[in-house]
This record gives C-alpha cells, sequence and structure tokens, in this order.
C-alpha cells in the first residue's frame, strides 16, 4: 500500500484536516463560525479535544469539536447494533412424499406456515422411490394443493419442478 492510499484510509481529524476554511462546531453543538483548521484546532486543544470532519460535501466543510475515541466507539456500537437486528432469510424445507395421510399433510403445512411467518424461505420436497416416479403428477397437485393453503401468508416463488427423484416449490413470505 502507498504512503498516499494510507492517509486517505485515516479518519481526518486535528492535523489531517487540509482545507483553506472550515465550519467549527462546538461539543454543544453551537457555531463558532467559519475559519482555518489552524484556529479551530487551538480551539480543540485548550479543551483537550479533536477537531473531527464531519462533512466534507458541505461548503465549507464542517467540522465539530469532540473527543474521537468516544465518537469511533459510539459509531461501533451502533453499527454493532445495527447487524444484530438484521434478519437473514434462510431457506428450511419441508419434505413429503406424495402419498402423504392427511393429517401429516396438515402438520407439513403449519411447520411451513410457521417458517414463512418468521420471515424464511420454505421449500416444499416431495420425494419418490422406485417407480413412484410415474405419479408425478400427483406430486404436483399436492405442491399446488400446499401453495394455496398457504396463499394469505406465502407467494410462489418457484412453481413445482421435478430435480431427479424429488419434485419441489419454493416458497416466500408475502411483502
Amino acid at each position: 500500500m502507498t504512503d498516499k492510499r494510507r492517509q486517505r484510509d485515516l479518519p481526518q481529524i486535528n492535523e489531517r484536516i487540509r482545507y483553506p476554511k472550515i465550519r467549527a462546531i462546538d461539543t454543544d453543538g453551537s457555531q463558532l463560525g467559519i475559519m482555518s483548521p489552524e484556529d479551530a484546532l487551538r480551539i480543540a486543544e485548550t479543551k483537550e479535544l479533536d477537531l473531527v470532519l464531519v462533512s466534507d460535501k458541505a461548503d465549507p466543510p464542517v467540522c465539530r469539536i469532540m473527543n474521537y475515541g468516544k465518537y469511533k466507539f459510539e459509531q461501533e456500537k451502533k453499527a454493532r447494533e445495527d447487524r444484530k437486528k438484521q434478519h437473514t432469510a434462510d431457506v428450511k424445507e419441508v419434505k413429503m412424499r406424495y402419498k402423504i395421510e392427511e393429517h401429516d399433510y396438515q402438520v407439513r403445512v403449519s411447520q411451513a406456515e410457521r417458517f414463512i411467518k418468521s420471515g424464511d424461505k420454505v421449500k416444499a420436497t416431495v420425494t419418490f422411490r422406485g417407480r413412484e416416479i410415474q405419479h408425478s403428477d400427483l406430486a404436483e397437485d399436492l405442491l399446488k394443493r400446499m401453495a394455496t393453503d398457504l396463499e394469505g401468508i406465502a407467494e410462489v416463488q418457484q412453481y413445482p419442478k421435478r430435480e431427479g427423484r424429488n419434485m419441489m416449490m419454493l416458497l416466500s413470505p408475502k411483502k
């Protein structure tokens, strides 16, 4: 990494602020006015704080007098909280055979419903054994029935299709 690149990655605080004029903001949020970065840095040093570039897009750029270590810690803490609240949609699978009994089918539907309500996608799979593969039309009917049973909360993302000895369909939560 070159010296210039390393300089750009560093945060713009104190002596690294290179603008002819900046707008300085005090710790309490009051404006100190437009001044040179050296004058603002002197004010920050008398308070034993840092001069931090807040917005370089403004004209003139805005700098704030604050404790940079504390500011950086708060930013990282906020980013961690945001990551914690994020939910990733996983794909959960519901497996069955085309000759499934009614009660077992209802159990699979309620499982799929629970997964969809928690924000996950559901992959409904019907497996075939031996000569059962001849009855793929019955399996397709079963998957379509499941889609209609769940149409209040889910939408079909991928219609039933055969993949080898399986037939699968993908359901996702409605927006």
